[in-house]
């Protein structure tokens, strides 16, 4: 019904424009009303609102209560402003708790709209997505029957998650390929552990940090240690690919375990409470250890956060393709009721004051994925290839499943190969 010529609404959306006038009047003191004219209440617009409202209540195919009009209207309102901001509902404030807690029920990806299409940042590290082959920049086609045209974020990371033992397929469009591919996955339990490590070589450690949680820096001091009882570090590769990010003070406390002084990250919002600084401190866990961090376009948010930090204090040869480019900080905000809201409050930046919003980090080394091939024509014949030779003192075992990991991992190679070069060259110039 359009507005009178008295001006006046219906009663029902009358009511409606009367609440909303009234909520920021608890807010706003008059005096800080007054000396913020930017902050009036668009009148004109809220009115629109109410008649809009007052016809979908009139005249839409189905009957819609006014809960969920309200409630969509504030998803509206957040979808809007960034693919990170959103209104959270009870299913989703919980959900998200349980994901920052490190366990939940799903498949074990993180994804994000990319071009308005549901798309994978990255599939996490031994969950049903990884070993499903699932990769970074996957579109989300479907979820089920559900086409994921019209969801937003939140609602797909909903339909994804449930009870552990269930099935969900996804329908699949890989970059490259003519056709898209149906996926049946089976939800479990996801418990992340953020840190891995090993051995590649001799005195060239391995750390993967998969995302950062409350107790990565804990666990990757941990790594390190460890690595260490069996002799020297010649070298470390940290490896960031396909890390979705995590809670910004893990991220701190992970550069901060590499250097000794300097700016780690600062962030800047409109709001004098969203701007930060952190700088490290003096105590690391691998003194002028060669370190190389790996790369690609699955690592987003608090990864280029600590590759980004490494590299401005050259702390670090960041290597491989660029990264995702999320350079905004988000907060939770409970809203009392069971609900919560996902605002973006501040944006980061590096220690050289790069913005990595929609830019992402550029590597030092530029590496691709691929693997190594090796031929069998023209390669001479060797004394481990005579049958019945002499073993070393080495495990085989060991030494042939390293060969293979470093064979299928090409970047990993080359990033050890470089280690190898930085010690030679640290070496001479002692």
């Amino acid at each position: 019904m359009p507005l009178s010529s008295a001006g006046l609404l219906p009663a029902a959306p009358r009511r409606l424009l009367a609440a909303l006038l009234a909520v920021p009047l608890v807010w706003l003191s008059p005096a800080a009303q007054a000396t913020s004219p930017g902050d009036d209440l668009p009148l004109e617009e809220i009115q629109t609102f109410a008649e809009v409202f007052e016809r979908i209540k009139r005249v839409y195919v189905e009957d819609v209560d006014d809960r969920t009009l309200l409630r969509n209207a504030m998803r509206g309102m957040l979808s809007e402003l960034d693919p990170h901001s959103a209104y959270l509902d009870r299913d989703e404030f919980q959900s998200l708790r349980e994901s920052t807690q490190g366990e939940f029920g799903g498949i074990g990806i993180e994804v994000g709209l990319q071009d308005g299409q549901l798309t994978i940042i990255t599939p996490i590290d031994d969950t049903p997505a990884a070993r499903a082959g699932l990769q970074s920049r996957d579109q989300i086609l479907r979820i089920d029957d559900t086409p994921t045209d019209r969801l937003s974020l939140q609602e797909a990371v909903t339909l994804m998650r449930g009870e552990p033992g269930s099935e969900l397929s996804l329908t699949i469009q890989r970059r490259g390929e003519e056709s898209p591919r149906t996926v049946t996955l089976t939800r479990e339990i996801i418990r992340t552990e953020s840190v891995r490590s090993e051995m590649l070589e001799t005195g060239y450690g391995y750390l993967r940090v998969s995302q950062f949680q409350s107790r990565t820096a804990d666990q990757l001091g941990t790594a390190i240690a460890r690595m260490e009882r069996d002799g020297p570090l010649n070298g470390l590769v940290l490896d960031l690919r396909n890390n979705p990010g995590g809670v910004l003070q893990a991220a701190v406390a992970v550069a901060d375990a590499f250097l000794d002084d300097g700016l780690i990250v600062y962030t800047e919002g409109r709001l004098p409470d969203a701007e930060m600084r952190f700088s490290a401190g003096r105590d690391t866990v691998a003194p002028e250890v060669p370190l190389v961090v790996l790369i690609n376009g699955g690592s987003a948010s608090a990864a280029e956060i600590v590759a980004g930090a490494l590299q401005d204090q050259h702390r670090a040869v960041v290597m491989g393709t660029e990264s995702f480019g999320k350079g905004s900080v988000q907060q939770i905000m409970p809203l009392g009721n069971g609900e919560g809201l996902k605002l973006t409050t501040a944006l980061y930046y590096t220690p050289s004051g790069r913005s990595i919003q929609a830019q992402g980090i550029e590597p030092d080394v530029e590496v691709v994925r691929g693997r190594v091939e090796v031929t069998e024509s023209g390669r001479q014949l060797r004394e481990a290839d005579l049958e019945g030779h002499l073993r070393s003192q080495d495990d085989p075992r060991e030494r042939h499943e390293m060969s293979e990991r470093l064979r299928e991992d090409y970047q990993l190679s080359e990033a050890l190969n470089l280690l190898k070069a930085l010690n030679v060259v640290s070496q001479r110039r002692r």
